[in-house]
């Protein structure tokens, strides 16, 4: 089973103290949660470099070099 340690500051004693069948739901939630935000995350980090790859390929198209395009998108 999972574990977590309490730390008494004043004395310094440590306890390893297993997780609550509550505890161990919440932790599940919050990682599934994570889990979500970064697929949106990197998925809009995907889509935003495509939309700039599309973008230089058009300007490229129209026949500028590519340290044009770079100081044109800097």
């Amino acid at each position: 089973m999972t574990t977590k340690l309490i730390v008494d500051c004043s004395t310094g004693v440590t306890t390893e103290v297993e997780l609550t069948a509550e505890e161990i739901a919440e932790r599940e939630a919050m990682a599934a949660e994570y889990a979500t935000q970064k697929a949106a995350k990197d998925a809009e980090a995907a889509a935003s470099a495509a939309v700039k790859e599309s973008a230089n390929a058009k300007l490229a198209a129209l026949g500028l070099t590519a340290e044009e395009i770079t100081a044109l998108t800097k």
